[in-house]
């Protein structure tokens, strides 16, 4: 499980932000090369979780574009990745209907990837267990444990792929809430959405991190979501190593269209505003560095 950030420069963490423009291979290897390059953190190997976002299979942005983890799984195996593993679970049962529906299936596979739907898929994740490890929350106000995919536990590095958009329920979903797919359905899944979601969010951080986050943010939406809302293509990827960073400066990117849902500041945000309490991010924007191209 991740648990240091390789992505910094004299101790301060990195997010790169690069303009697409049309190249989307270079777009990405660019925004990791910048704070240091996948080589700098996968050993010749290793096993490797992508952590996509397939919640639905609604086209791109709704979800994750499929083109997109392709690459990332390519240039993984390029940095010296033995095993590419694409693993998700999401809002409904047939989590593999899902990411037939999405294209996932096909193009990870292409590219050498497996793809492993998190626990059991269909009616049997009712009654799963090996598929999850439980674990305390340490220092957490409103989670004291959770139950989390076993391949958090089992895998060398974790990367994340998350979209940056309006979220109905949580302000906004971006690397913070991509943890949520990690999390085992129903049960935990309906104790997240009870009360304090956002809060709860940010405590996942106590328990799973990242080694990696890459973010698709050609496209988002700046009201609605997740599935559909106001689309605006800011054709930007980004990459850090740092959940909160990489999603304050994705927020800064919705907050600078007019019209947009989010209406507190930036560090407001319950899931930024937690985060900074719980002390598993920067404090603020003095914190942290970013890095254009």
């Amino acid at each position: 499980m991740a648990t240091f950030n390789r992505f910094t420069e004299d101790g301060a963490p990195l997010v790169s932000k690069v303009t697409f423009t049309g190249d989307l291979e270079k777009s990405v290897k660019t925004a990791v090369s910048l704070i240091g390059g996948l080589k700098k953190l996968v050993k010749k190997g290793e096993t490797v979780l992508l952590k996509p976002n397939y919640n639905t299979a609604d086209p791109y942005p709704g979800s994750t574009d499929p083109v997109f983890i392709r690459i990332l799984i390519k240039q993984l195996y390029d940095a010296g990745a033995g095993k590419v593993i694409v693993g998700e679970r999401s809002a409904y049962l047939d989590t593999w209907k899902i990411l037939e529906k999405a294209g996932i299936v096909e193009a990870a596979k292409e590219a050498g990837a497996e793809v492993r739907v998190f626990g059991k898929n269909g009616w049997r994740a009712l009654l799963d267990r090996k598929g999850w490890k439980r674990v305390k929350v340490a220092g957490g106000r409103y989670l004291r444990n959770v139950a989390l995919a076993r391949e958090v536990f089992e895998v060398d590095k974790i990367v994340y792929a998350p979209l940056i958009k309006t979220h109905h329920a949580a302000e906004f979903t971006g690397a913070i809430k991509l943890s949520m797919g990690l999390v085992k359905p129903f049960f935990d899944q309906i104790t997240f959405h009870m009360r304090n979601l956002q809060q709860k969010l940010a405590e996942l951080m106590l328990v799973v991190k990242p080694d990696l986050v890459i973010m698709d943010a050609r496209k988002v939406f700046i009201t609605g979501g997740p599935a559909r809302g106001e689309l605006r293509t800011p054709n930007l990827i980004l990459a850090s190593g740092d959940q909160v960073a990489i999603d304050v400066e994705g927020v800064k990117i919705l907050q600078s269209y007019p019209g947009n849902s989010l209406e507190s500041s930036i560090w407001d945000l319950a899931q930024i505003r937690h985060a900074v309490e719980l002390g598993v991010g920067p404090r603020s924007e003095r914190d942290y560095k970013v890095v254009a191209g």
